[in-house]
């Protein structure tokens, strides 16, 4: 019986260099320069992170989601957590580590998708960390859901021209190309009549409506636009994937892309745990320790109980995918994408009232982990979505009562129960009457 939580030694080292590295040596970046970890870095900021960068190399520790032939280590999705749990603690830690979003699930679906030249092209600049991407698939009357995309792309010679509008495309403004989801076959079923396109960002005819920030964010950090595609012509060579191809493509980049979030949802919960039992040792209030306080010791426990049980949910759907791949987690990876966004909001909701006044204050990280809270139930898909995936996947394993009545009715099984031990209720039956008729004692009465 293989049955283990613990973690191979040698991999714990790696953990343990990480987890030492992200707070001496990235976290300085996020209190300098907020906001760049996106950005294209100028010559004087390249000369802090690109040794650190380095030393990430040096260490085996680069892009460890691709395969080796690609530059990573090929690390399962249980490797791949731990990790993420640690890169999770701040903004800049995943550029450091080469593993920044939306680059990954690019780079993911590029090395599993791409051609040879696709590869060259896009793929080799993005794992060494010499330029960003995009990913521009949501619309703005569609939001996630492919059934209402209308941006199309049409034949035209043996290329194609895309037109559309796109919402939310994250960081298009410092990306080198795009990869769009577009309607090539109309009359398809929405599945199988979209394909992927990859278009250098420099294509005539993209267009920035207007360049949205998430609020909170820092002045100069990533922007979502909103797009528009207005004649945009592409190659032959510009579809990633076959045609028709795009939801199978898009589905690659999510599965794993969603536990990494998840993780990374348990190094912001897991900070703003430390922080408040940090707090909670050093203020005293009314006579005593703010730790003495039992509401305060139920916030403690209530979030150390949440995040060591969503911790092991998350380890455990990285270990199905490591056994057999996303296809058979729909449920799994749906439930703890749900479930990452309530962690952090109760674990970072409890942490800034134990901080007090500090905590609502721009002095310390918990503003910023506040504002992020929704953003934790919209990325990689709405809740709501996400909460009808679970649902439906779990009622499959489940079945109709056979009549009109509950499989589990009482009545019914008390009578199938009688039934079934005939033989045994009347032999019963005879012996309490061989009892009461001579009085030797108490006797056994069925339940009616």
């Amino acid at each position: 019986m293989a049955w283990d939580f613990s973690t191979d030694p040698e991999f714990q080292q790696e953990l343990d260099w990480m987890r030492e590295f992200v707070e001496t040596e990235t976290e300085p970046l996020c209190l300098l320069w907020p906001g760049m970890d996106h950005t294209p870095p100028p010559p004087w900021l390249r000369k802090v992170i690109d040794p650190l960068k380095q030393r990430v190399r040096d260490r085996g520790l680069w892009a460890c989601h691709l395969p080796p032939e690609l530059g990573g280590h090929g690390y399962g999705q249980v490797k791949l957590a731990l990790m993420n749990e640690i890169i999770g603690r701040n903004e800049w830690a995943p550029t450091i580590f080469g593993v920044q979003g939306p680059d990954t699930g690019n780079a993911e679906i590029l090395a599993h998708y791409g051609t040879e030249e696709q590869k060259a092209r896009y793929l080799r600049p993005l794992l060494e960390g010499e330029v960003f991407s995009c990913f521009s698939m949501t619309e703005p009357q569609a939001g996630a859901d492919p059934r209402l995309f209308t941006t199309r792309a049409v034949r035209d010679g043996d290329g194609w021209v895309i037109n559309g509008e796109k919402f939310f495309s994250s960081n298009v403004e410092q990306a080198a190309f795009v990869i769009v989801m577009a309607v090539t076959d109309p009359d398809a079923d929405p599945i199988r009549g979209m394909s992927m396109f990859l278009v250098p960002a420099d294509t005539p005819g993209i267009e920035v409506v207007r360049p949205t920030m998430t609020y909170g964010e820092e002045p100069g950090g990533m922007t979502h636009p909103h797009l528009r595609y207005r004649d945009v012509r592409v190659g032959p060579e510009a579809m990633l994937g076959g045609e028709g191809q795009a939801f199978v493509v898009a589905q690659t980049r999510l599965g794993g892309g969603r536990v990494h979030h998840s993780m990374r949802a348990v190094g912001v919960a897991t900070r703003a745990f430390e922080m408040m039992c940090e707090r909670a040792l050093s203020r005293r209030a009314h006579g005593s320790l703010v730790a003495d306080k039992q509401l305060v010791q139920q916030a403690i426990a209530d979030s150390w109980a949440q995040i060591s049980q969503y911790r092991l949910f998350v380890l455990h759907t990285a270990w199905l995918i490591d056994q057999g791949g996303t296809a058979s987690v729909r449920k799994e990876i749906a439930a703890i994408k749900n479930l990452g966004a309530k962690l952090v909001h109760d674990v970072v909701e409890r942490a800034v009232h134990v901080h007090g006044a500090l905590g609502v204050s721009d002095e310390m990280p918990l503003a910023r982990m506040w504002m992020q809270v929704p953003m934790f139930g919209i990325w990689d898909g709405p809740t709501e979505a996400h909460t009808t995936t679970v649902a439906r996947q779990v009622l499959r394993d489940f079945s109709p009562a056979p009549g009109p009545w509950p499989t589990e009715w009482l009545p019914g099984r008390r009578e199938a129960a009688r039934r079934r031990y005939a033989a045994a209720l009347a032999e019963q039956a005879a012996w309490e009457a061989r009892a009461d008729g001579a009085g030797t004692g108490p006797t056994l009465t069925q339940n009616s």
